[in-house]
């Protein structure tokens, strides 16, 4: 799925246009959903849950691509407890 690029730099008409897409790619992602057995109604709620999921996500980590691989990460310096080397 792609989307196309921003038109414009006014923020009212990027909203809008990024509404509109997101509203087409719903359409896709839903009638897919559909076809698999999923009713519109649980499936619309089920979307809107992840995306809240995602925006809190985001505002907690704007970039996660800037942390660093868990494997970059010892064991012993992630350890969480009493002492203990690992869980």
């Amino acid at each position: 799925m792609t989307f196309a690029s921003p038109k414009t730099e006014a923020p009212a008409q990027r909203f809008k246009e990024a509404t509109d897409a997101a509203r087409d790619a719903l359409e896709g992602l839903i009638a897919a959903a559909n076809e698999a057995g999923w009713a519109t109604e649980e499936i619309t709620a089920a979307l809107l849950e992840a995306a809240q999921f995602l925006r809190d996500a985001n505002k907690k980590d704007p970039d996660p691509a800037d942390d660093p691989a868990i494997s970059d990460i010892s064991a012993r310096q992630e350890q969480i407890g009493h002492g203990e080397l690992y869980d």
